[in-house]
């Protein structure tokens, strides 16, 4: 009998999901629209056109379906997908992304490894043109990526669902707490056949949020295995020449900023100025499609600005210029190179509420990391570098002046600062073997019986008390 309700209960809650999101539709749309860089793909992605048909990819191999929703992801997806392609080269690899800067990363950093394909909005025709055009074996999607349709879709079709790199943001935390969605949040991890996570917050709020706990391990951020593959990134032939700097100019890389802290950083920057003249700045916009918002806001604060794109030598052919200036870097795929030549490098999105993005992009050429109070989405990695002593919290651009003006006096303190970090990577890695050995144990074996071997396996996961 309680089965039965629970049952009826269950599907209310899918009609009501699918019911107001069909009532969104119009807004959904076009909120992607107006973002440049969800428009590409989108009657694909709304199942209307192509059924997402296999592009030369026919055959009988199976197909490991990975979803990583835009750049950051897939940056972090990457070294398992290539190690996965190693080891099991007979099974076709399936990225898909909901961003153009998802489709290029995924282009320029697995080419000859994985196909790229948009990944399919949740509405039910969408979601069920895609797993008949991908027919996957089993789906990994990266973080935290809960979407009710799909999910079902593939525990009905007995596809193991796997959660790779899993955070649970404290706004999400917050909002599956609401009495309305608790009960949905509860099915749709009753889907998930095994949850891998960076934190020990993550695991404790996914059983709190109604996971098993013996599906919930904590493998680590795959963040920490990046190194490796940047020798292979778009940037890796980067020079100090080919950014327009000169050997003699110190640097301040800030990356991934968004609205609201390039005002702020550029403050800095002219305050630092007057005592140290080579000082240059390069400025990563995390959204591209704002440069030109961003380049007029530098000019009117009479500063110079090239943009890697346009004016910076793209071989080091024109000899670097001289003085003050603002290199806005609005070309992908080079950020995570571009901090090799920082002096101080910051991290964007933890100046204003947006939860920071990747704080080990600097850690790994042994740079001192800065980054201001909001870290929600890296939480566990700013702790890391603060312990460690290899990266510094503000709480306001001011603070950071003051911080930036005292290591510019003090080198050995940046070196020290920087070589600490990246011991927090060497520290920390292992997550992709971690990760590798469960998704293995999903390979060629129907579900419940691949969910029976990983509580058997003995898979090296870090503790989790």
């Amino acid at each position: 009998m309680l089965l039965a309700i629970s049952y009826q209960l269950t599907g209310m809650w899918y009609f009501l999901y699918n019911f107001f999101l069909l009532l969104a539709t119009p807004v959904v749309v076009g909120i992607l629209l107006v973002k440049k860089r969800c428009r590409r793909g989108m009657l694909t992605r709304l199942g209307l056109i192509g059924r997402q048909t296999a592009e030369g990819t026919t055959g009988s191999a199976e197909v490991v379906w990975i979803h990583a929703v835009s750049l950051g992801e897939v940056v972090a997806v990457a070294p398992l997908v290539t190690e996965l392609h190693r080891r099991h080269p007979e099974y076709r690899l399936v990225v898909t992304t909901v961003t153009e800067t998802g489709r290029e990363a995924v282009e320029q950093r697995l080419a000859g490894v994985a196909e790229h394909r948009y990944a399919p909005l949740d509405y039910p025709w969408a979601v069920r043109a895609a797993v008949r055009a991908i027919r996957p074996s089993v789906y990994v999607f990266v973080e935290t990526e809960l979407w009710p349709n799909l999910l079902r879709l593939l525990r009905r079709r007995a596809v193991p669902m796997i959660m790779a790199n899993g955070r649970v943001s404290s706004r999400s935390y917050a909002r599956q707490r609401l009495p309305l969605v608790r009960s949905l949040f509860r099915d749709l991890l009753g889907h998930v056949s095994f949850f891998l996570v960076q934190s020990n917050r993550d695991a404790d709020r996914l059983v709190s949020m109604g996971a098993d706990p013996a599906r919930v391990k904590r493998s680590g951020n795959l963040k920490f295995d990046q190194a490796a593959s940047l020798t292979t990134s778009a940037g890796a032939t980067l020079s100090r020449a080919s950014l327009g700097l000169n050997d003699r100019e110190d640097v301040i890389v800030a990356g991934s900023t968004h609205a609201g802290e390039e005002e702020q950083l550029v403050t800095i920057y002219q305050k630092l100025l007057p005592e140290y003249p080579r000082l240059v700045m390069i400025l990563a916009p995390r959204h591209l499609e704002r440069t030109p918002a961003v380049a007029e806001m530098i000019a009117t604060r009479g500063l110079c600005v090239l943009k890697r794109s346009e004016g910076a030598p793209a071989r080091g052919a024109t000899p670097p210029m001289e003085g003050p200036r603002v290199v806005l870097l609005d070309t992908r795929g080079e950020l995570a190179t571009v901090y090799r030549f920082a002096t101080l490098a910051f991290v964007g999105g933890t100046l204003v509420p947006v939860g920071g993005h990747n704080l080990l992009e600097p850690a790994l050429w042994s740079k001192p990391v800065y980054f201001g109070p909001y870290t929600d989405h890296c939480e566990e990695m700013a702790q890391l570098l603060i312990e460690a002593g290899g990266g510094r919290r503000v709480a306001t651009g001011g603070e950071l002046v003051d911080l930036w003006r005292a290591h510019l006096r003090d080198r050995a303190a940046l070196v020290r600062m920087g070589l600490a970090a990246r011991q927090v990577v060497e520290d920390n890695q292992g997550a992709v073997e971690r990760t590798l050995d469960v998704i293995e144990s999903f390979f060629s074996r129907p579900s419940s019986q691949a969910e029976q071997s990983v509580s058997r396996l003995n898979l090296g996961l870090l503790p989790h008390p």
